[in-house]
């Protein structure tokens, strides 16, 4: 059989980064200080809108997956698929896959191209299912996954929480379709998801629901909005069953992780994790310190630099958690 493995990764965030005094005097909001960087461990962050940059979030996706593409030593003419995966698209419609493909190829092609809308677990559920589309087509030999985040593009002027913890940044990966005696490749994912939760957390305001209004813009009624409390210990109830459950579902133990990593949110959360699962932290990587939460690019953005920084080495068992609002849930697999 044949399988999908990562050959190239990027990642881009822009302009300069910002610091969290930083952040309280552009923004003229505040948020703990305690808890952003002793307990989520958010130091620095890009944000476009913030930094006069005038990009959004087809330029960051595009920019990340130039960077892979390089990275993979490839034409960027050869890719057959690209998958985008956000929950803060360029447009309703079309839809940012479309537009990145046609900056990079610059014509029409017999390429594949959709975004995937999984809140935060874009990119884990695109990755899954651009591996298994790769697999059973001959064709597909070379694919781009980008997880992208420009969530402070909906974050509102007032709001203390959403300036601090959000910001933008894309991650990409190369995958190339291999043969099955290639020790590297995509062993497999878990989906999960629990729709009862649809109304924590999120943009509920610009769809065919509720159209953007005056009365709406008046009343606070867009951009991200908090309507209930998150549960502070749904990940560290999640992520250690789930990471048991994914690796024993393909023959594996926990101990034969090379390594894992999970959305960037909150340090101290994985942490913990980290030590439920009994792996040592030498096996996780977090960037949260210099790029903030960057939804579903944060995963891939771990990915390349714990890639970039040899934490990561060809034959490695790699597994990659995101949890999303909504509330979806993607895991993955594979051999670096």
């Amino acid at each position: 059989m044949a399988k999908a493995k990562i050959i190239g990764t990027g990642v881009y965030a822009p302009g300069d980064s910002i610091s969290n005094a930083e952040i309280v005097k552009l923004t003229g909001t505040t948020f703990p200080l305690d808890t952003l960087e002793n307990k989520l461990g958010i130091y620095n962050r890009h944000i476009a809108k913030l930094r006069g940059v005038a990009e959004t979030t087809t330029d960051f996706a595009t920019k990340a997956a130039q960077a892979a593409i390089a990275n993979a030593g490839i034409d960027p003419m050869a890719v057959k698929l690209f998958i985008v995966g956000t929950d803060t698209p360029e447009y309703i419609s079309p839809g940012s896959a479309v537009v990145m493909q046609g900056r990079l190829q610059g014509k029409e092609m017999m390429t594949g191209c959709f975004d995937l809308n999984a809140s935060c677990a874009g990119f884990t559920t695109a990755l899954d299912v651009a591996a298994r589309m790769m697999a059973g087509d001959a064709t597909l030999e070379y694919a781009v996954v980008v997880g992208v985040y420009n969530m402070p593009a909906f974050v509102r002027s007032d709001d203390g929480f959403g300036n601090a913890i959000f910001a933008d940044g894309a991650g990409a990966v190369v995958l190339q379709r291999t043969s099955d005696d290639d020790q590297s490749g995509y062993i497999g994912g878990q989906l999960m998801s629990d729709g009862t939760q649809w109304d924590y957390i999120g943009i509920y305001s610009g769809g065919a629901k509720k159209p953007i209004t005056h009365e709406r813009l008046d009343s606070g009624e867009y951009g991200l909005q908090n309507l209930k409390p998150l549960p502070g210990d749904r990940n560290i109830k999640l992520w250690p069953p789930l990471a048991k459950m994914l690796v024993e579902k393909y023959g594996c133990k926990v101990e034969d992780i090379g390594h894992i990593m999970f959305s960037q949110i909150n340090r101290s959360v994985i942490l913990e994790v980290m030590k439920l699962l009994e792996l040592p932290l030498e096996k996780t990587t977090t960037i949260m310190d210099r790029y903030g939460y960057t939804g579903s690019g944060s995963v891939p953005m771990a990915l390349h630099h714990a890639i970039t920084e040899g934490k990561i080495k060809r034959g490695d068992k790699v597994v990659l958690i995101a949890s999303g609002a909504g509330f979806f849930v993607g895991a993955n697999l594979f051999t670096y």
